[in-house]
């Protein structure tokens, strides 16, 4: 059996971005009702109040012009004092509909505000893994997502990552409240998307893809997502990085993270992301860093441990094998030939490894033992062991 859940509606093009202010609007007399039972303001004849939880450069002046809205800017990974915070402002506030305009911690903050801000519960009540894990309040405010950098797919997702630096990890929020209404999906706001930061994105949303189309928690209803997004990404990331203002390999780039998020909400992710969970809440480097950073290892150490299971590893390894033809666009290309090809477009992405990114030597087996534990790699094609892990993490240093 297969599920498949995503936004409730989805916006896909150049110039979409224009028409967020009339999509809220559209969602007015519903989110009026909402915010009213929720104990906002109400009332669905009048134009919805608005938060928009912003990045720190986005220009949003005309979405709020004429508005009853407020602004909240963020920058960076969000953390649990940066929820609460941001909950905290908009509990003041009482919007009638959140917007997140920016890259994807943005929109994850975003949907952190929307499904804590009608209760009274804090982020750590929900967190899973490090928190109570307790289920998500009903009653969401609904989410207007806007990204302007082309990787997370959090558009799309029903979870929201949240670093914890006092225990050195990042957990999710997860549920499907945390899908947000409307995804508008528009190329041209990831225009202005620097080289560094379009390759951190660009190969977390390659690596959705991937683990997505990997994971035998994939399904016939992921399976073209994912495999789309491969193509795209294999084809235009190295691209989009090199020329920022090659509108076909943006649009490509854009779409392969909307794709990721649908992927990657409905199937599994894998040991990549458990790594990326594990090191991001000691690094505080982007998350697309951090899973460029070990994204050719890891690859390389499940195929490995693929073919050492012969029959048993057959189907994982055909998975492959066909990710390998989607991303080189080499019909013939095989497991081997991913993994070739990821070592060097991360080479040409000029990704640091992870001793430049700030690992030290000493927290290589706790870093190992909470990737293990991560929700994510559940969802990986193999079982690495410890030693298998630990190799991973040596190679990409």
């Amino acid at each position: 059996m297969s599920t498949f859940a995503t936004a409730g509606r989805i916006v896909v093009g150049a110039g979409t971005s224009a028409q967020v202010g009339g999509l809220v609007d559209e969602l007015g007399g519903a989110a009026g009702e909402l915010a009213g039972a929720a104990g906002g303001v109400g009332g669905g004849s009048r134009r919805p109040r608005l938060l928009v939880v912003a990045g720190g450069s986005a220009d949003v002046d005309a979405l709020t012009a004429g508005r009853d809205a407020h602004v909240w800017r963020h920058r960076g990974e969000p953390d649990v004092e940066a929820v609460r915070a941001a909950v905290a402002h908009a509990r003041e506030v009482r919007p009638d509909v959140v917007v997140g305009w920016g890259g994807g911690s943005v929109l994850d903050l975003a949907k952190c505000v929307a499904v804590l801000v009608p209760g009274d519960s804090d982020v750590l009540d929900h967190l899973e893994v490090v928190g109570r894990g307790l289920p998500l309040p009903d009653g969401a405010l609904p989410v207007v997502a806007v990204p302007t950098t082309a990787g997370t797919g959090a558009e799309v997702t029903a979870n929201a990552p949240v670093r914890v630096p006092e225990r050195g990890v990042k957990a999710s929020l997860r549920g499907r409240a945390m899908l947000p209404a409307v995804a508008v999906v528009d190329p041209e706001l990831t225009f202005g998307c620097p080289p560094a930061l379009t390759a951190s994105s660009g190969a977390d949303a390659l690596t959705q893809c991937l683990e997505a189309y990997t994971t035998p928690q994939a399904t016939p209803l992921t399976d073209p997502l994912a495999r789309d997004g491969l193509e795209r990404a294999g084809r235009s990331l190295v691209r989009a990085v090199h020329h920022g203002d090659d509108a076909g390999a943006r649009t490509d780039l854009a779409i392969a993270a909307l794709l990721s998020g649908m992927a990657l909400a409905n199937a599994k992710l894998g040991a990549v992301h458990g790594l990326a969970a594990a090191l991001g809440g000691r690094l505080g480097a982007p998350h697309g860093q951090v899973c460029a950073a070990v994204l050719a290892a890891t690859t390389a150490a499940n195929v490995a441990a693929l073919r050492r299971l012969g029959d048993a590893g057959a189907a994982g390894l055909a998975r492959y094998d066909d990710a390998a033809a989607a991303l080189t666009g080499r019909p013939a290309a095989r497991a081997a030939d991913a993994v070739a090809w990821l070592a060097e477009t991360v080479t040409a992405l000029d990704v640091p490894g992870l001793g430049a990114l700030g690992l030290a030597e000493e927290d290589v087996a706790a870093v190992v033992a909470d990737a293990l534990a991560a929700s994510s790699t559940r969802g990986n094609p193999v079982t690495l062991t410890v030693e298998e892990m630990t190799d991973v993490v040596t190679a990409s240093w």
